[in-house]
């Protein structure tokens, strides 16, 4: 089980679409093979909702980024992006 999770930890680039998909599928084949109530099944399942709850993160960080912000993200040279440390 924790194979599998390394290698979507791994894969570049990060589609957590297709990490959920990819969690998902084991998740049902650890509790076809292990049985539903078993540790390895709850642990499959947890790694979903987490995969889950990070794409729901990643959801909320983006839609809270300002014009500036998004305006640097593409231009990180342009003098209004400049940070300095003082």
């Amino acid at each position: 089980m924790a194979k599998s999770l390394d290698v979507i930890q791994t894969s570049v680039p990060f589609d957590i679409e297709q990490a959920i998909a990819q969690a998902v599928a084991q998740a049902h084949t650890t509790c076809e093979v292990k049985g539903k109530h078993s540790s390895d099944c709850a642990v499959a399942w947890e790694i979903v909702e987490e995969l889950q709850a990070e794409k729901f993160h990643q959801l909320m960080t983006a839609k809270n980024k300002t014009a500036l912000e998004i305006y640097c993200e593409t231009h990180p040279d342009a003098a209004e992006c400049r940070i300095y440390d003082v």
